[in-house]
C-alpha cells in the first residue's frame, strides 16, 4: 500500500511499540502527519473518483462536440477536447508508461496508443470517446468487481481490531488483537463484535453468527460455550478467555480462504490471462502492418478518414480483448460471493468448474445425511413390564448415564429430562467400564441392588444362559430393523432401550433432486449393515457401502472417482482424506473437523446441505454464463475487426462496439448474484 509509509514513520515518534497495520493505525484512532487536506468532506470527494472524472470528461466531450459546429465556437471546442484528454487520457498514458516499463504489453497500452494516434490523425473527437468510454468501462469494472467481492469485504468489517482486555485489578485496557495472546481475558459488550476466538467464563448473552452461518438466528451464548470471532454480541455483556490468536480465529480462517478462493483461477481464466500479452502484441503488430500495406494493395491514401493509418486504428480498438479479458473473472467472483452470502465458501472459482463437471456424489452417513445426535425411541422390558417397573428403570438409566458423555447417554437424559415426576436416585460405587458399560449400587425395597447399563456382550456375561438366549434374540431383532440399542439390568429384570439417528431436515428431497439431475448418489459409512440399510432406505439411496474404516473410504472414493468425476460430503476427521482425494470435497462447517474443513474445497458453513441442488445448478449456470460471455466478447471482435479493415466502420462505432461488449459481459457476470 502506497501510504503505509507515512503511517509507520508518524507513528514511530509516538509509541515504542511494533509498527501497526495501516488500516489499524486509523482503527486505533492514532493522528496521522496532520494535513489541511485531508477533512471528512476531502476524503468524501476522494471516493468513487475515477467514475467522477470520467463523467465530467464526458459531459465536457458533448458540449466540445456540439461546439465544433459553429466555426467562431471552434477554439473553445479544442479547449474542452483539451480537458478531455486530461482527465481520462493523463491517468491512462501514466499507467501506459508504467507497464511499458515493466516490459508488460496490454489492452491499456492499446487504448492509450489508439486514442492518442487519433490526434496525430486529425480524429481527436473519436480518440476523445474512446478514452472516455475506456474510463467509464474500467470504472464500471471496478465497480462490478467490487460488488462481487461485497460478502469478503463485509466480512473484513466484522474483523475488529482493537479489544477490552481485564487486567488482575479490574480494571480495562484498550488493545490491538495482534498484541493479546492465548488465556487473555477480555470484555465483550453488549451491541459489540466479538473481537477474538473465546471461553466465555461470565455472563450470558445472545450472539448472533450470520457471518459465519448464513443464518440469521441469535444463539444463546452461556458460562463454558465458545464463540467465535466476528459474532455480534446482542444483550449482555460477556467475560472471555482468550483461545485463539487474531491470525487464527475462525473468522481470520474464514477471510483466508474466501480470498484464496478469488484468488485461485479457473483453468479457462489462467489460459486467457497468459494469451492476454501475446494478443496485445499482435494486435499492435497487426495494426502497424496494415497501416503500411494498405495503401499500396488497396490504392487508399496514409492520413484522412480513408486512410490506412484511420482503418489501422479502427482495427486495433476493435480487436482489443477487454471483454474477453473482463468476462470470466466477474462471472465466477459474482458465483462465489452469492455462494458465500448463502453461507457457503468456495476455494475458488476452480471449484465450481469442478462441481459443473460431476456426475456421481458419495455421501458420510453420521452427522451429515443424519444429525449425529440419536433420538430414544423406545423401552422394551424382559421381565417385569409393570408401569412402575419402566418408570424405576428409566429413572436407574437417567441416574447412571448423567456421569457418561456418549451419544447414547445424552439421548437418556434429553428423553428423561422431559419425563414429569422422574423420581431421583442415589447410586453408590459407581464405576465406569470404557467401552463396555457403567455399573453401580442402587438403593432397592430390600437393601441395595447392583445396576448395569452398557453393550449387549457387557450385560450378556452378568445374567443366566437362558435369559442370555432370548436377550440375543430380541438384540437381532432391534439391529436388523437398524436400531441403536443398550441393555440396562436391573437384579433379574432387563430393559433393552431403542434409539436411532434421525435424518437430517430436507434430506430426501435433496438426495431426490440430485437423482432428477442424472447423478448417481451413493452412501459410505463405518457404521454397521443394518443401520446403515435403514438410512440408506429412509433417504431413498440405494447404493451403500457400510462397515467402512477410513481408509476403505478413501479407496471407494478412489474407485469411484476413475468411472467419473465425483463430489463428497462428509464432516469428520476421518473424512479428511477422502474429501482431498475427491473431485470436489464439501464440508460440513459446524460439525466439521478442521482437518475436514481444510481438506474440502467446498464448506456448508451452516451444514445447510440441503442447498447443496442449488449450489450445483449454480456451477452449472456461472459455466453457462462464462460460454455465453465468451461468445459475446468473441462476437463484438469478430463483428467489428474485418469491417473496420474494410472502412465500413468508422473510429467512433468501432469504440461503442468495444466499450458495449464490455459493458454487456458485466452486467451478464452480475446476473448469477441473484440469490
Amino acid at each position: 500500500m502506497k501510504h503505509s509509509h507515512t503511517a509507520h514513520h508518524s507513528h514511530s515518534h509516538g509509541s515504542e511499540n511494533s509498527p501497526h497495520v495501516f488500516e489499524e493505525f486509523f482503527d486505533l484512532g492514532l493522528e496521522g502527519m496532520a494535513s489541511p487536506f485531508l477533512t471528512p468532506a476531502a476524503r468524501l470527494w476522494g471516493k468513487n473518483l475515477t467514475v467522477k472524472a470520467s463523467i465530467v470528461a464526458a459531459i465536457l466531450l458533448a458540449v466540445s462536440f456540439l461546439l465544433q459546429f459553429n466555426p467562431s465556437m471552434l477554439p473553445l471546442s479544442h479547449l474542452l477536447l483539451m480537458f478531455v484528454y486530461f482527465l481520462a487520457g493523463i491517468p491512462a498514458l501514466i499507467e501506459s508508461f508504467e507497464d511499458l516499463a515493466a516490459l508488460d504489453i496490454n489492452i491499456d497500452i492499446l487504448m492509450t496508443l489508439a486514442a492518442f494516434s487519433s490526434l496525430l490523425i486529425g480524429s481527436g473527437m473519436e480518440g476523445g470517446l474512446l478514452l472516455v468510454l475506456f474510463a467509464l468501462s474500467g470504472a464500471m469494472e471496478d465497480a462490478v468487481t467490487s460488488k462481487a467481492k461485497s460478502a469478503i469485504n463485509s466480512l473484513h468489517k466484522l474483523a475488529p481490531s482493537k479489544a477490552f482486555v481485564m487486567t488482575e485489578d479490574g480494571s480495562l485496557l484498550e488493545k490491538s488483537l495482534k498484541d493479546i495472546s492465548v488465556g487473555t481475558t477480555i470484555l465483550v459488550k453488549a451491541g459489540e463484535i466479538v473481537p477474538l476466538d473465546g471461553k466465555v467464563i461470565s455472563g450470558t448473552s445472545s450472539v448472533n453468527l450470520v457471518h459465519m452461518t448464513g443464518e440469521n438466528m441469535p444463539i444463546t451464548t452461556k458460562v463454558g460455550d465458545t464463540v467465535p470471532a466476528g459474532g455480534q454480541n446482542l444483550e449482555g455483556a460477556l467475560v472471555m478467555t482468550v483461545v485463539n490468536t487474531s491470525g487464527n480465529s475462525a473468522l481470520a480462517r474464514i477471510i483466508q480462504l474466501v480470498t484464496e478462493a478469488q484468488e485461485s483461477r479457473p483453468k479457462v481464466q489462467r489460459w486467457f490471462e497468459k494469451l492476454s500479452r501475446r494478443y496485445a502484441m499482435t494486435v499492435i503488430f497487426l495494426s502497424f502492418c496494415f497501416a503500411a500495406l494498405l495503401p499500396s494493395i488497396l490504392g487508399i491514401p496514409l492520413f484522412g478518414i480513408e486512410g490506412s493509418i484511420y482503418r489501422a486504428l479502427a482495427f486495433l480498438i476493435a480487436a482489443s480483448p477487454c471483454a474477453l479479458i473482463i468476462a470470466i473473472p466477474i462471472a465466477y467472483l459474482s458465483a462465489i460471493s452469492v455462494c458465500a452470502k448463502r453461507g457457503i465458501l468456495l476455494k475458488g472459482g476452480i471449484t465450481l468448474d469442478a462441481l459443473a463437471s460431476c456426475k456421481a456424489i458419495a455421501f458420510d452417513k453420521t452427522g451429515t445425511l443424519t444429525q449425529g445426535e440419536l433420538t430414544y425411541e423406545g423401552i422394551k422390558t424382559l421381565g417385569n413390564d409393570s408401569q412402575e417397573s419402566v418408570q424405576h428403570a428409566l429413572a436407574i438409566a437417567y441416574a447412571l448415564e448423567k456421569n457418561a458423555v456418549h451419544p447414547i447417554a445424552k439421548a437418556i437424559l434429553k428423553h428423561c429430562d422431559q419425563l414429569p415426576n422422574l423420581p431421583s436416585i442415589p447410586l453408590k460405587d459407581f464405576k465406569s467400564i470404557p467401552g463396555y458399560g457403567l455399573e453401580a449400587m442402587a438403593p432397592h425395597s430390600s437393601g441395595e441392588e447392583m445396576v448395569f447399563i452398557g453393550n449387549p456382550e457387557y450385560i450378556i456375561s452378568k445374567i443366566p444362559t437362558s435369559q442370555a438366549e432370548i436377550l440375543s434374540h430380541e438384540i437381532k431383532v432391534f439391529q436388523e430393523a437398524g436400531e441403536l440399542i443398550t441393555v440396562l439390568l436391573v437384579k433379574t429384570d432387563l430393559f433393552i432401550l431403542r434409539f436411532h439417528d434421525a435424518l437430517r431436515p430436507k434430506m430426501k428431497e435433496t438426495i431426490a433432486n440430485l437423482k432428477k439431475r442424472g447423478w448417481n448418489v451413493v452412501m459410505l459409512t463405518g457404521d454397521h449393515e443394518n443401520s446403515a440399510r435403514r438410512i440408506a432406505h429412509e433417504v431413498g439411496i440405494d447404493d451403500y457401502r457400510s462397515d467402512l474404516k477410513p481408509e476403505d473410504k478413501l479407496n471407494s472414493i478412489s474407485a469411484l472417482a476413475q468411472e467419473h468425476p465425483l463430489a463428497m460430503v462428509g464432516d469428520g476427521i476421518n473424512d479428511a482424506p477422502a474429501l482431498a482425494r475427491a473431485t470436489v470435497g464439501i464440508c460440513m462447517g459446524k460439525v466439521g473437523s478442521m482437518s475436514a474443513v481444510e481438506a474440502a474445497d467446498v464448506i456448508l458453513l451452516n451444514d445447510n446441505i440441503e442447498l447443496l441442488d442449488w449450489l450445483i445448478g449454480k456451477a452449472h449456470k456461472t459455466s453457462a454464463i462464462v460460454k455465453e460471455n465468451l461468445f459475446l466478447a468473441a462476437g463484438a471482435i469478430l463483428f467489428a475487426t474485418i469491417p473496420a479493415l474494410a472502412g465500413l466502420v468508422p473510429l467512433w462505432l468501432a469504440v461503442v462496439i468495444h466499450e458495449g461488449g464490455t459493458v454487456l459481459v458485466g452486467l451478464n457476470a452480475l446476473r448469477l448474484l441473484r440469490k
